[in-house]
């Protein structure tokens, strides 16, 4: 049969060819990227990796030298990652998740968006028809930090020029505007998720009492005939604003009602599997908060006719209802690896 050594040889010999050209074709994907490899280089990689195991396996069964072995492992697992595995840089990532998993994510958990948008449409309601019918109402419904010096009391001229305040305000003063915006309302969505541990009812608690205050404000501008003017002060960034508050308070929802309806899980874990996409869920509002803070912060101050304001409030309307619902099958509405029954 031979020695070690001489098998060791002949074994090298006959095989080492394809052994080096893998591992050029290696040392150029791990430098540059499998995109810098041409046609037939790609047709070539999985071929020469099987038959690198090939030679792994047959130099193990053989008992060849160790170093042979070290060699070929290293080599069939540096080839395994190009074969096999998925090289995704952060643009790749992002834009995956946000393009393609939010929007399905959102669309499967629709049920509960849409039940923190009716208590919070309701609050407003409730906020208007309240504050219309006994002004001092507006006082338990608005803090004194919030009302910025508003009340019933306040004259309509008043009203409107702090509507229009802003829009005075020095341009370097309005990225601070934005960024305070931003943290002010991500606080809040954020806070919206965290107490959906609590069975959910804190939070359609916290989403009725934020629309009690946005009617209540509504309220006293109707009254002096100003409805206009607010809503196109507000709705520009408030279509977003209030959408991302509502996808925070959807997952704070979802979390409750995975504790009061666990299904045939257990309720920990029933709450760690619908928490795993709530989380997600809650992760796709920063953007949001982000673009409504930048609309509130600079746009709303520099554009004053009332007009263009409530068009670019139905544009970013239109716009989240075609990313979010599945139009044309354009979205997946839950991928494989989201359905609850699929297991890993």
């Amino acid at each position: 049969m031979g020695s070690p050594v001489l098998r060791s040889y002949r074994f090298r010999r006959e095989r080492q060819g394809s052994w080096l050209e893998l591992e050029q074709l290696m040392v150029r994907a791990e430098r540059s990227g499998l995109d810098r490899l041409d046609s037939d280089q790609l047709f070539r990689l999985p071929v020469l990796y099987r038959a690198a195991l090939s030679s792994l396996s047959v130099a193990r069964a053989i008992s060849l030298d160790k170093n042979v072995i070290s060699y070929l492992t290293s080599l069939a697992t540096r080839a395994y990652t190009f074969v096999y595995g998925t090289r995704l840089d952060l643009r790749s990532t992002f834009g995956g998740f946000f393009l393609d998993r939010y929007p399905s994510l959102v669309w499967a958990m629709r049920t509960w968006v849409a039940v923190a948008m009716i208590i919070l449409v309701l609050g407003i309601a409730g906020g208007f028809a309240l504050t219309q019918r006994n002004s001092d109402y507006f006082y338990s419904l608005v803090s004194d930090e919030m009302a910025g010096g508003r009340s019933p009391l306040s004259t309509g001229e008043e009203l409107l020029e702090v509507l229009q305040s802003e829009q005075t305000q020095r341009l370097d003063s309005l990225g601070a505007f934005a960024s305070f915006l931003f943290t002010h309302n991500a606080r809040i969505g954020m806070a919206c998720f965290t107490i959906g541990i609590t069975a959910g009812v804190p939070v359609a608690a916290l989403v009725f009492a934020n629309g009690l205050t946005l009617g209540a404000f509504a309220a006293i501008h109707a009254d002096r005939g100003l409805s206009l003017d607010f809503w196109a002060w507000v709705l520009p960034h408030g279509i977003t604003e209030l959408l991302a508050v509502c996808l925070c308070a959807g997952a704070g929802l979802k979390l409750g009602g995975s504790i009061l309806f666990p299904g045939r899980r257990r309720r920990l874990d029933s709450l760690i599997h619908q928490g795993r996409q709530a989380a997600n869920v809650v992760l796709g509002t920063v953007p949001l908060f982000l673009i409504a803070a930048v609309i509130e912060g600079f746009f709303r101050q520099l554009m004053l006719d009332n007009w263009i304001r409530l068009t670019v409030a139905a544009g970013t309307a239109v716009l989240w209802v075609v990313y979010f619902t599945p139009l044309l099958d354009r979205w997946k509405v839950v991928r494989p690896a989201d359905h609850p029954g699929h297991r890993q």
